[in-house]
């Protein structure tokens, strides 16, 4: 029998990556079509948003944890590297933002070119691509980076502001109410102690949960406003790059110079190049950075996220590395 061509194994490899990345970004621009036709209100996506954040999003999180071998993909090593990339990350933006003209724009560039939507956009990838244990890898990852994430945005927003003054502790209190970390706290042991919830609890449970992703994905759609692209300036152009590609080569090649690779490589890329998050649009309003900014810089990351995350997909597919 004769080998497979090359371009046989490109094709497939081509249409592996199709398959993990196009139903996530096919439902985006779905709730983008969808609210441009009004068959989304903005009532409607921010009641579902915070359905999403506040339930069914956690839900699905404690239920991926619960039922996966957290002594198999719990690695501490893992979650200091990309703690500590990310900040060395921050450090170098921070540096870079202190040449941008605009005051307003130097926090609202430096939050735009590393948080990562992880939620939503990193979660669906990487449960598309790697199913349930992917999710957990992903969710414990999550974890510890959403109060990095949160806690850096504060840092940079403030050092370029008029008015300082953050109330620390507040901050502090709402991560710690945060449900997505509930979730995580909740899950760990109950996974570690082999906990099992009766079975009609499970299915409702399940129910709830399936609803996430795709919900999620459609107000994550509906979000967007494409005619800020019209108004792209330069600055976020470079959070952009930054975002998808400047950022995420470095750390991911550091993290296969320590030797991870298949699904763990895979997951960290996932996490590292997803676009930016939607919160930072909301933080940078409420602290008082360049809002117009913050909202380019999400619309250009998510519709460019597109082409980078699959390109990279269709990469390590391809050398075999995940």
């Amino acid at each position: 029998m004769a080998a497979p061509s090359p371009s046989a194994g490109l094709l497939e490899t081509l249409l592996f990556t199709q398959q993990i990345t196009a139903p996530v970004f096919l439902l985006v621009f779905l709730g983008l079509l969808l609210r441009r036709t009004n068959l989304i209100t903005d009532e409607f996506n921010q009641t579902a948003s915070g359905l999403v954040f506040k339930v069914t999003l956690p839900l699905l999180v404690f239920l991926s944890l619960l039922r996966t071998d957290l002594t198999m993909v719990f690695a501490p090593g893992l979650l200091a590297y990309a703690v500590l990339v990310t900040l060395l990350g921050f450090l170098w933006l921070l540096w870079h933002a202190r040449r941008l003209p605009s005051v307003a724009d130097r926090g609202v560039f430096v939050q735009g070119a590393f948080r990562g939507n992880l939620g939503i956009l990193a979660l669906a990838l990487a449960g598309n691509q790697y199913g349930e244990p992917g999710m957990a890898l992903t969710s414990i990852l999550m974890a510890a980076l959403v109060v990095q994430y949160n806690m850096l945005s504060v840092i940079a927003l403030n050092m370029w502001r008029e008015t300082t003054g953050t109330r620390w502790l507040f901050m502090l209190r709402d991560m710690l109410r945060n449900p997505l970390i509930i979730a995580v706290a909740l899950a760990i042991p109950a996974s570690l102690w082999q906990l099992s919830l009766p079975g009609v609890v499970m299915k409702t449970a399940d129910s709830l949960a399936s609803m996430t992703l795709p919900l999620a994905l459609l107000c994550v759609g509906a979000a967007l406003d494409l005619k800020v692209l019209r108004a792209t300036s330069g600055t976020a152009l470079m959070a952009t790059a930054y975002k998808l590609i400047i950022l995420p080569a470095p750390m991911l090649f550091g993290a296969w110079l320590l030797g991870y690779s298949g699904m763990t490589l895979g997951v960290l890329f996932l996490i590292f190049a997803c676009p930016t998050a939607a919160a930072s649009y909301v933080m940078a309003r409420s602290m008082g950075g360049n809002a117009s900014l913050a909202a380019n810089i999400i619309a250009l990351t998510t519709v460019l996220g597109t082409l980078t995350i699959s390109l990279g997909v269709f990469g390590l597919s391809l050398t075999g590395l995940s």
